[in-house]
């Protein structure tokens, strides 16, 4: 890694602050916005996973207090105890919606409605943000948001539609001196999530977005790691989808892409951003390119990022992973 100095080189020198699956987490989407000044980045990337994890219902009493399920535990909230919570819910990627008894009774008991609540929170929320970013960031920073595999298609159009925000999804977009192709998409998972495709599907995708690339000034903004590259461990689970044990620790496998690997091993980018598992923070060369991924503790509210710096011709300098 380089040594990182702020304005005397900002003339020679393109950076890029990178972070990814945030998943809801207000926190750190704040956070996000606030990382262009604080590392003094000409573009913002975040790379796929916006979207939160769950509804808690905040269901309204008839003593005006609010019945609040959080973490397994059922609290009667009102005033600063319930604000206080209701900004914990916030800070961990939670979506708190209020309801009455009979709208918490058709969020249990029908799918679609609860399907379409979640959507419209998700979409909210990332109205709201694209807003604040709007608001906060300079003209002169670029801020581009991707899909992961974890998002509705839902927040493609507020992606698509916002004035203020880039969302280069299945395309490669000029990013200062380099060329940043984006990748949402994922291999298989146990989740069953909206954006998972076959590896021969996914490496179809990649190959009609790259179109030939020889690789110079390129950057892959791919959400899903590559495989075996040890930016891709899990803990292996079982049918249940519980953890497999062995010798008393949860036994680790590579869930990465093959066709992501291969992508990389044939175009030769400059670095592969990436993110999808959160305890795959880590960097790796794989050939010439290098590969980041800061990882994710969104529920903690921390922020893991990753600072790259480039030249003018594209070429990659120097990086740091960060927290914050």
């Amino acid at each position: 890694m380089g040594v990182f100095t702020r304005r005397k080189d900002a003339r020679e020198r393109y950076r890029c602050f990178f972070a990814t699956d945030v998943h809801g987490s207000d926190r750190c989407f704040r956070k996000f916005v606030a990382a262009a000044q604080a590392y003094d980045a000409n573009a913002l990337i975040l790379g796929g996973d916006v979207a939160g994890k769950a509804i808690v219902p905040i269901v309204a009493r008839r003593d005006g207090r609010r019945d609040v399920l959080f973490h397994g535990e059922r609290q009667v909230l009102d005033g600063e105890a319930l604000e206080e919570t209701l900004g914990a819910i916030r800070r961990q990627g939670f979506y708190p919606w209020e309801c009455e008894p009979e709208g918490f009774a058709r969020l249990e008991q029908d799918r679609e409605f609860r399907d379409a609540t979640f959507e419209q929170l998700i979409v909210d929320q990332l109205t709201g943000w694209c807003d604040l970013a709007a608001e906060r960031l300079p003209e002169e920073v670029r801020c581009i948001i991707t899909p992961g595999n974890d998002d509705p298609f839902a927040i493609d159009d507020v992606l698509h539609d916002h004035p203020r925000i880039e969302c280069p999804e299945r395309e490669v977009a000029e990013v200062g001196p380099i060329r940043l192709a984006s990748l949402g998409n994922t291999n298989r998972t146990p989740w069953d999530t909206d954006r998972e495709y076959d590896e021969d599907e996914l490496g179809r995708q990649i190959d009609e977005l790259l179109d030939g690339d020889p690789g110079t000034g390129l950057v892959l903004n791919f959400h899903c790691p590559p495989f075996r590259s040890g930016l891709d461990n899990v803990a292996k689970l079982d049918e249940q989808l519980a953890p497999v044990v062995q010798h008393g620790a949860p036994l680790q496998v590579p869930v990465g892409s093959t066709a992501v690997r291969e992508a990389i091993e044939r175009y030769g980018p400059e670095v592969g951003l990436h993110g999808h598992i959160h305890e795959g923070r880590g960097e790796v060369r794989i050939g010439r390119t290098l590969c980041l991924n800061p990882g994710s503790d969104y529920g903690a509210g921390t922020l893991n990022g990753a600072i790259v710096d480039f030249g003018p011709d594209g070429a990659y300098r120097s990086h740091l992973l960060t927290v914050g």
